[in-house]
């Protein structure tokens, strides 16, 4: 299925942004609810509701609801860095706490 039709079936995420941040609570990236970001803040709220944080799990999933755009990130890195933040996780990375804001 396309990221934009998987989009749609999932649930609405409120509040205005996400931080994630390690293990360590130091703040690695901020997704806001905003054009451009709307999908990636829905995607990580829906992954950090689902696993509890975003860990290898929660990031495999994540790259399978990306779907196109993950192949996409794969051959442009740096062009699509809430996918490209998924790769390390996904194969065992440390895993980010997501907060609402």
């Amino acid at each position: 299925m396309a990221f934009a039709d998987t989009l749609k079936t999932l649930p609405e995420i409120a509040g205005e942004a996400l931080a994630l941040t390690d293990a360590a609570g130091a703040e690695v990236a901020v997704i806001a609810n905003a054009p451009g970001t709307a999908g990636s803040f829905r995607v990580y709220g829906y992954l950090a509701g689902k696993y509890g944080a975003i860990d290898a799990a929660a990031a495999a999933e994540g790259l399978a609801i990306y779907a196109e755009h993950t192949d996409d990130a794969r051959s442009n890195p740096g062009k699509h860095p809430n996918i490209d933040r998924l790769f390390p996780i996904a194969a065992g990375g440390m895993a980010l706490t997501a907060t609402l804001r």
